[in-house]
């Protein structure tokens, strides 16, 4: 029966949903970011899904842990030696999965504790640790035919595959991982392949990026974020907006409330009704960094170190809603997904295109659970 418009549900491509516990107690088990996004099913057609989350590896916080995927042993071998002679290994092996019907074709795919050995990090000019090892996971990810290091922060870790987001989250075993944020994506890519790479969240260093939409704008973003030494190979849109904010981030230093008006930028005649400093900062942001307005409908959410930001597009073309409970933040696409981990959340609001959700773990807090 050919159905009509109305009767068929279209909705509005891929799910995301984040999930933070502002004291940075890790509270917050695996098992309830997948039950989450599993209610949002029907955003996602099975091409892929994944989870990034942020406190796992208490005992090797202190070490980066790359995530990577192997298409075969020769990649394993020529990267593991890339590794042995430019990083101290504290820890490597096989990341924990179980079989899971529908997520077939899986890579080889590891998990490394490493530390840049400080003796090649100062044999360059103008690079730290965190650029150093930035440069590692370029270097791997485009020279060794077959590697691709998916994720690279320290005391955190992205999980992802092909396939529907609570399949992902069996498949990894994300009830054995406890952590103080978690993010979730489920993947509706329309002109795009589907493919474990490709899946979200995307991740550099410590900043990850789940995303629901379209970027209009991704060829100029693209062409600008590589004349400063990144590389976008992916074969998807999101991963430049990882790059553009980690650019901002780390090596400009801007906070992420100016990140959210360089990428979804204010109009220019909303700055004009702005009060007179307030002007001046935006219309500094917007010129030097117009390159880095990202232009078409999309919602995203970045974890970062202690941290959460959640922003729309300018028209908010995309749905998003949030709500908190005690000291837990939830955001997804839809309030169902909040309810269903959170039944008796006690505020639910919807921010406005633009305006940025930014939640950030407090130190002292933390630094009590931790002792």
């Amino acid at each position: 029966m050919l159905r009509k418009e109305g009767q068929v549900r279209i909705p509005s491509g891929c799910a995301i949903c984040g999930i933070i516990d502002r004291t940075g107690k890790n509270s917050i088990n695996g098992q309830s970011i997948v039950d989450a996004i599993r209610v949002m099913h029907d955003r996602s057609n099975g091409l892929g899904g994944g989870f990034a989350g942020y406190g796992i590896y208490p005992e090797f916080a202190d070490y980066y842990a790359f995530h990577i995927f192997y298409d075969d042993m020769q990649a394993k071998e020529e990267t593991e030696r890339y590794l042995d002679q430019n990083f101290e290994i504290a820890s490597m092996g096989i990341i924990p999965t179980k079989p899971v019907d529908s997520i077939t074709e899986a890579p080889i795919i590891m998990r490394y504790f490493v530390k840049p050995l400080m003796t090649h990090v100062e044999q360059h000019d103008n690079v730290d640790e965190r650029m150093y090892v930035v440069n590692s996971v370029f270097h791997i990810n485009k020279n060794v035919e077959g590697a691709y290091v998916f994720s690279s922060g320290k005391n955190m870790g992205v999980f992802k595959a092909v396939g529907y987001p609570e399949d992902v989250g069996e498949f990894y075993r994300l009830d054995l991982y406890d952590a103080y944020c978690w993010t979730a994506h489920g993947r509706y890519p329309t002109n795009t392949p589907g493919w474990w790479g490709g899946a979200h969240p995307f991740a550099l260093l410590d900043y990850s990026v789940v995303h629901n939409g379209e970027i209009s704008s991704y060829d100029t973003n693209r062409r600008t974020i590589e004349m400063f030494d990144y590389t976008c190979s992916l074969l998807t849109d999101t991963e430049v907006i990882t790059y553009i904010i980690d650019y901002l981030n780390r090596r400009q230093g801007f906070s992420f409330e100016d990140i959210a008006k360089v990428i979804a930028a204010p109009f220019w005649e909303e700055i004009q009704e702005l009060p007179q400093v307030e002007q001046e900062r935006y219309k500094t942001l917007r010129n030097m960094f117009s390159s880095f307005l990202v232009t078409g409908p999309f919602s995203i959410i970045c974890g970062f170190e202690n941290g959460l930001m959640a922003l729309n597009d300018r028209l908010k073309l995309r749905s998003m809603v949030a709500g908190e409970k005690d000291d837990i933040v939830y955001i997804a696409s839809e309030e169902s997904a909040i309810r269903e981990v959170c039944p008796d959340i006690e505020g639910i609001w919807a921010p406005a295109g633009g305006e940025p959700i930014i939640v950030k773990v407090d130190p002292e807090a933390k630094q009590n659970n931790a002792g």
